[in-house]
């Protein structure tokens, strides 16, 4: 599939890339996905398992970046991560296609890696831990493997709502006006995240339409006018659990590992609406990128990173939820009961992967108040 250099470019333009799923970090040595990466300064030409690694990644956030360069040094890992919202990394990968930057990706969403693997960008390696994870999840052509199930949730103040007052699907915040200008809506510089085009892509597949614009239904459009017309909109650096907590937006969406810290953070317990449809699953995948001049250090690192002991202690550190079927035996009970308490949602991510692109640019032309 060819990406047009404006839908490559006009999601970067003006996009301040932190986003729902990767909230920049204050380390020195982790870099904004807009700021240029020197590639001379980042991963040496050796195959030396000790080389410096440069990561590109959207889930570096909330202290995932610093753990895992600390952890990794302690393998004899060098890295260099880059972070920034799920789909501005993978625009960002697709225009340094034939010069690579990145040596490995993790994070993103399966359909990222469907389009990187389409265009040829990606290495072909089975990790040692591959089938420790359920099949299904990683990709049989052995191109990219599933780290972490991410659900895609709408959460609310459980101080204000209950399951009896809270909203019981998305579109009961744009047609009951109880809930205008209480939920959180995706600014300009949102919609490179992964959590906000998961969030997006949810409403929009419940009207597919192949005689459709994009492929959705003009009621579809409609729908995402509204959703869109009645949210509030944060302030740049206002942040929507801070707003949650002190009831200014006490509604909006939120991925599944990233609720248990905030919920000590800010000291306001999360709800979570449970539509019958089912809420988007995210995986979370790993993977070399094609022309990595560090391939046998970029084979250990994945080795290692996606090793069911790294993976029980990531999902200890960051509540996610393990695609490491091993890893997920150990995780927290509470991570279990989530994954045992939310339905997945039907979605065609291929279709998805395919408009994504279409949906944000029109998003961002056309229905943006």
């Amino acid at each position: 599939m060819k990406i047009k250099l404006k839908r490559i470019l006009l999601p970067l333009l003006g996009i301040a890339l932190a986003s729902s799923l990767a909230a920049c970090g204050n380390n020195a040595s982790t870099t904004n996905a807009a700021d240029p990466v020197n590639s001379t300064n980042s991963a040496k030409p050796t195959n030396s398992a000790k080389s410096p690694l440069v990561i590109y990644t959207n889930s570096a956030s909330d202290g995932r970046g610093d753990w895992l360069k600390e952890k990794a040094k302690e393998q004899g890992f060098e890295l260099q991560i880059v972070e920034g919202g799920g789909g501005d990394i993978a625009n960002r990968l697709i225009a340094e296609k034939n010069k690579p930057v990145a040596d490995v990706i993790y994070g993103l969403s399966t359909m990222n890696y469907e389009e990187f693997k389409a265009q040829d960008m990606l290495e072909q390696y089975k990790p040692a831990w591959a089938d420790e994870v359920s099949d299904g999840l990683s990709d049989k052509d052995d191109y990219f493997h599933a780290l972490v199930k991410q659900a895609i949730l709408m959460i609310y103040n459980s101080t204000m709502y209950d399951e009896n007052t809270a909203p019981k699907d998305w579109p009961d915040l744009w047609n009951d006006e109880q809930f205008h200008n209480k939920y959180d809506a995706p600014r300009t510089g949102d919609l490179g995240g992964g959590t906000v085009q998961a969030t997006l892509a949810g409403i929009l597949v419940r009207y597919q339409d192949p005689n459709g614009e994009y492929g959705i239904s003009q009621e579809g459009w409609d729908a995402m006018k509204n959703y869109l017309k009645f949210g509030f909109y944060k302030a740049e650096g206002e942040d929507f659990y801070a707003n949650l907590a002190s009831e200014k937006t006490p509604l909006g969406p939120m991925f599944s590992s990233g609720i248990a810290s905030r919920e000590q953070q800010y000291g306001v317990k999360a709800g979570i609406v449970k539509p019958e449809i089912g809420v988007p699953f995210i995986v979370e995948q790993a993977a070399i990128v094609k022309g990595t001049k560090n391939l046998d250090s970029a084979k250990a690192f994945v080795d290692w990173f996606g090793s069911a002991e790294v993976q029980t202690e990531w999902s200890k550190q960051f509540s996610s939820m393990p695609a490491n079927n091993k890893a997920l035996e150990n995780a927290a009970q509470d991570i279990k009961d989530l994954e045992a308490s939310v339905k997945q949602q039907d979605i065609d991510w291929a279709f998805v992967n395919k408009n994504i692109n279409n949906w944000v640019e029109k998003i961002q032309l056309e229905l943006l108040p």
